[in-house]
């Protein structure tokens, strides 16, 4: 769909069901920071919440998933969710700026994301966290959100976490600053006419 000029706003929905979780989410790029998230894993609700604001996104998220084993699943496929809504409200991606690169600080912790539109999934992840676990929720399980999240939106996502002493304020770094990089990348130039590539397609 064509995004530019038209006054239609970028949004989209899904839903996901397996044997291990049922998870139905939308997402809309043009927003005001709207979020209702529901889902098992509180930690991952809090940056959701971060994350939506910070990118001045609306996410909607009902999702229920097979915690009693762990929150691995339900984790991973809200990533892919919502990466498969980002990439479909996206469309043609005419008139994005498709890069951004920015450092959020959360006290001592501080965190860049450098997002490319590309269509072409690539992720790289640098952070080593002083503990394993935030709660309940487990460090690793980071990774799994982000890179699905990459690969179901076709972007190349560079995250690092350059310092930090408290695990909670790194993470919580990371989410505002892919909000705001996402925001920046999916924003629409007025310069640019089609797409921002040499090839003519993302």
């Amino acid at each position: 769909m064509d995004n530019i000029g038209n006054g239609q706003v970028r949004s989209a929905e899904v839903s996901r069901r397996t044997n291990e979780t049922d998870i139905q989410l939308a997402f809309t790029v043009d927003g005001t920071g709207k979020s209702e998230i529901e889902t098992d894993v509180p930690f991952l609700n809090h940056m959701l919440d971060l994350f939506t604001k910070h990118g001045q996104f609306d996410l909607k998220v009902d999702a229920k998933g097979d915690i009693e084993i762990d929150d691995h699943h339900t984790v991973e496929d809200i990533g892919i969710c919502l990466g498969q809504t980002l990439l479909q409200a996206l469309g043609d991606k005419k008139g994005i700026k498709r890069y951004a690169s920015v450092f959020v600080p959360m006290d001592e912790a501080l965190a860049q994301v450098v997002i490319d539109l590309s269509n072409r999934p690539h992720f790289e992840y640098r952070a080593q966290y002083p503990s394993q676990q935030v709660g309940s929720f487990s460090t690793e399980l980071v990774h799994e959100f982000l890179w699905k999240l990459a690969l179901e939106g076709r972007m190349t996502l560079h995250v690092i976490v350059h310092y930090g002493q408290n695990t909670h304020h790194m993470i919580e770094a990371v989410f505002k600053a892919l909000g705001r990089a996402l925001d920046e990348a999916t924003s629409i130039d007025p310069r640019v006419t089609g797409v921002p590539s040499t090839k003519g397609v993302l």
